[in-house]
């Protein structure tokens, strides 16, 4: 048996570092038993997921050093990799389950659904569908879909007893069906969900072993059952354990920037960055603290994966980084890193419009473009100030700001300019006093090149990163201010 292995990101936003860490573990494992690795794209979300989002998880891999056999870019045996050109697969097997007695049609809308939740959780219940449809006769369905009513397709879930889920690096772990929800396999529009879409694809790929986050544990016992269903052999199994925070808790980009594009606009090495990602829950078997990709796939072994919470800690990661500068860079391969990341032809012509009318000799260009080239500007809360503006309302400015960008698709001057004369509007304020602290935050200056142009070149990664420090450096958003906060942005 030839070992398969898959990563399967959706094109939905930023490319986590997450992801990178459950490619690499996956690529590892499959080189090191001569097997293969491969990309999917899990784009079934049309309402979120984007083909420029698509292109910059790939980019964001191959920066780092990753790279597959078989994916959306590159073809292969088992295409589509994309899962939105798979649609027509998915309904035949959603059909073949209904047609084999393991899901059944949904006629239940929203309110029913709520109101049924609300009760079980009053009661102290675990929180799953009733099974009302289950009832339904056949001539009752068809009667209901002749007539174009609303519909999901779920599948049956046993009432009783427990599902043992069998995980290479935990063992058996115990789940009780009373625990597990009748799963919608298809949505209203047809689309699969991803329990659905991921066990097909997996079967039809030859995927031999799943590895992927912990969080999937408690929805193994459905994909154990749809395997189950379809009597197809079961892949097997590895639960990563998550990447934390320093203070343990789950990984976000609320404390800790989890783009890896932040972390290539920020300079750092794409070796340094995949040499951490192996360290984190991992180790050389001499406990060596840098290596490259090959050495890590010459001593793999997933035996050597350690249960406990890897903490993903940027000050930890800049000393790897460093020690790739000094120990792996000559001064000529310096020189052409930092060029290539952002002293580079390119580069600068997208700045050199911006600050031509405005240079009379070139040693006034350094200090107009350092911000560029910077991290996080050096800012105090006192720089933040905004006259006539009290400083709670400045922090909401700049939360209501990065909940926007978040929230953007096309990242470009026109489309930025439109959000912030749309957040003025919704804020009742002024637009001058809306982008004065944003000017800061961006730039670290109440003045700079224009504003949205210079935005769109640093792209959204450290543009985000630079509002959320301008929130912390004004005391940050306790859990209390942004719930208060987000009822209001909504």
């Amino acid at each position: 048996m030839k070992v398969r292995t898959r990563v399967a990101p959706s094109p939905t936003g930023d490319p986590h570092v997450g992801t990178a860490y459950m490619a690499l573990f996956s690529l590892c494992f499959a080189r090191q038993h001569g097997g293969e690795f491969i990309l999917r794209i899990e784009d079934t979300d049309a309402a979120r997921s984007t083909k420029e989002s698509e292109q910059v998880i790939l980019d964001s891999l191959r920066w780092l050093g990753l790279d597959w056999d078989e994916g959306p870019d590159k073809g292969g045996s088992f295409g589509p990799y994309r899962q939105s050109e798979r649609l027509e697969i998915y309904n035949k097997y959603a059909a073949e389950l209904i047609s084999a007695g393991h899901a059944f049609y949904c006629f239940c809308d929203a309110e029913r659904l709520n109101q049924m939740r609300a009760e079980q959780m009053k009661r102290g219940e675990t929180a799953r569908y009733d099974g009302c449809c289950l009832s339904l006769e056949d001539d009752e369905v068809r009667v209901k879909l002749e007539a174009g009513q609303a519909h999901v397709v779920r599948m049956k879930v046993p009432t009783t007893g427990t599902c043992i889920v069998k995980d290479r690096l935990r063992g058996e772990i115990e789940i009780e069906w009373s625990q597990v929800d009748m799963q919608v396999l298809l949505k209203t529009d047809g689309h699969p969900t991803y329990h659905l879409a991921v066990v097909v694809d997996d079967h039809l790929m030859q995927i031999t072993h799943i590895i992927r986050g912990e969080e999937w544990i408690n929805s193994a016992p459905k994909h154990i059952l749809l395997f189950e269903y379809f009597g197809w052999e079961m892949p097997e199994l590895i639960h990563m354990p998550l990447l934390r925070n320093p203070d343990k808790s789950k990984l976000s980009k609320r404390k800790n920037p989890t783009s890896i594009r932040y972390y290539e606009r920020m300079g750092f090495l794409p070796e340094a960055l995949l040499n951490y990602l192996g360290m984190l829950g991992w180790s050389m078997p001499g406990g060596e603290e840098k290596f490259t990709l090959d050495s890590m796939i010459e001593n793999f072994n997933i035996e050597r994966i350690s249960l406990g919470a890897p903490v993903f800690d940027v000050e930890k990661l800049k000393w790897l980084n460093g020690r790739w500068l000094r120990e792996e860079c000559s001064d000529d391969e310096f020189a052409d890193r930092i060029i290539q990341w952002a002293f580079n032809r390119d580069n600068l012509l997208k700045v050199i419009p911006l600050i031509k009318e405005r240079v009379d000799i070139f040693s006034e260009v350094s200090p107009m473009i350092s911000f560029f080239a910077e991290g996080m500007p050096d800012i105090k809360d006192i720089d933040l100030v905004v006259k006539n503006v009290e400083p709670d309302e400045v922090k909401k400015i700049l939360q209501f700001a990065l909940w926007d960008l978040e929230k953007i698709q096309e990242w470009q001057r026109s489309a930025l300019n439109q959000l912030f004369v749309d957040l003025a509007d919704r804020l009742q304020m002024k637009i001058r006093e809306v982008l004065a602290p944003v000017f800061v935050a961006i730039s670290g200056k109440p003045v700079s090149p224009p504003l949205f142009a210079s935005m769109e070149i640093l792209g959204p990664d450290l543009v985000r990163a630079r509002v959320r420090h301008a929130i912390n450096v004004l005391g940050g958003v306790s859990k209390k201010q942004a719930k208060k906060l987000l009822k209001q942005y909504r």
